[in-house]
């Protein structure tokens, strides 16, 4: 049986993302809709809530098998969950090739908070709900 986000995981997701059930512009400049999807979205789309938690599903199956397939360590439900999160909003290429990562699969897990706090740029600025949410991705992995 694959590995899941927790509820914990999810309702950060959730409340980070919010749903929007129609199509805007993300604070890079990226189509986006329901809960942070940007898979094929275009301006003027709309989307049930329904459609939306399905989309979010679908996105959380590829993201959990994407930090299965990269961790080579263990990794507790809470420090899973937190990646999860991370991964879901940055990309799973994103975290294959960052610092993060490396540290991580070194075993040097009580570094990854500060480099979850890292990421907080949108657009070359640091964005406030990045802050917010990286934040509460680190708590999640330390708790």
């Amino acid at each position: 049986m694959a590995r899941m986000i927790n509820s914990a995981g999810l309702a950060l997701i959730k409340e980070y993302e919010g749903c929007k059930l129609e199509a805007y512009k993300d604070c890079a400049g990226i189509w986006t809709i329901g809960y942070g999807s940007t898979g094929g979205v275009c301006e003027g789309d709309t989307i049930s809530q329904e459609q939306a938690e399905m989309r979010l599903e679908a996105s959380l199956i590829e993201v959990e098998a994407a930090v299965l397939r990269l961790v080579k360590v263990p990794l507790t439900d809470n420090q899973f969950s937190a990646l999860v999160s991370f991964t879901y909003n940055v990309g799973a290429g994103a975290l294959e090739k960052s610092t993060l990562l490396k540290k991580l699969n070194d075993e040097k897990y009580s570094l990854v908070p500060n480099c979850i706090k890292s990421w907080v740029f949108a657009g070359g600025v640091i964005a406030p709900g990045l802050v917010r949410r990286r934040a509460a991705e680190a708590a999640l992995w330390m708790a």
